[in-house]
């Protein structure tokens, strides 16, 4: 009897040290933003690498706003609170905060709260000229298929359009920014976004360049009260970077 308590307690021993590694992995995981070793093989290849050079503040802290990149007790960055739906992936450099897009289309959600009146902050970078990403607004419930393109609004990025309403800063689909002032590619950009009850608008690099009351357009059939914030991955050839992502409720 006392022969087989032994090998049952060790055999729980062992079990518990297979569930250690796996949290571990994952939580490591989470904190670095590494990629399966297939993805960060395809990621050398295209020589998409988060940029170093900075123009400003890495991270911008501000009382009012609330960060949505969380920090481990060391200082780095976890994705924590974030899902993905949708081909390709986001990348998480933990020491700066930057976050990389790769492959499209999908989403990158902050999966931890639903938002109604708000402002957010962050800033972006593109690779190339013709880079292609947005910001998506109260997106009304968990994206399980590519529906929520309809029932939320994108604020684009996307500086080479050909069409003025699908240039960055714009409505996409529905109002066009009132000037083009997106920066050349490797500039950081800074964007604010504040949509509340039915008004949106859209301050890009120091200018306001929407100001629109919101209203069922383009392919948007309907939209939500209150619902989440989300990143695009567009192309699978060039990358958008963002960092210091924060909102302030409104409401």
């Amino acid at each position: 009897m006392s022969s087989i308590r032994t090998l049952m307690a060790l055999i729980g021993l062992f079990a518990a040290g297979i569930g250690m590694w796996f949290f571990m992995a994952n939580r490591a995981d989470d904190a670095t933003g590494t990629a399966p070793e297939e993805t960060v093989e395809q990621e050398a290849g295209m020589g998409l690498q988060a940029p170093r050079d900075v123009d400003g503040p890495p991270f911008v802290v501000e009382d009012d706003f609330t960060p949505l990149l969380g920090q481990w007790g060391d200082g780095s960055f976890h994705k924590g609170g974030w899902n993905h739906y949708g081909p390709g992936y986001f990348t998480l450099d933990r020491e700066t905060g930057v976050l990389a897009t790769h492959g499209g289309m999908g989403l990158f959600w902050y999966a931890a709260e639903q938002f109604g009146d708000f402002t957010l902050r962050l800033q972006f970078q593109t690779s190339v000229p013709e880079s292609n990403s947005g910001v998506f607004l109260r997106v009304p419930e968990m994206p399980v298929s590519d529906d929520y393109i309809y029932h939320s609004f994108e604020i684009q990025i996307h500086a080479t359009s050909e069409e003025p309403i699908h240039r960055t800063g714009g409505v996409y689909d529905a109002m066009a920014p009132s000037e083009d002032l997106a920066r050349a590619p490797g500039e950081w950009n800074d964007m604010e976004i504040s949509f509340v009850g039915e008004r949106i608008t859209v301050v890009l690099n120091g200018t306001q360049v929407v100001d629109w009351s919101a209203e069922p357009a383009g392919k948007v059939a309907d939209f939500a009260p209150r619902g989440y914030i989300g990143l695009q991955n567009h192309d699978s050839d060039n990358s958008t970077w963002f960092r210091s992502i924060r909102v302030k409720r409104l409401d």
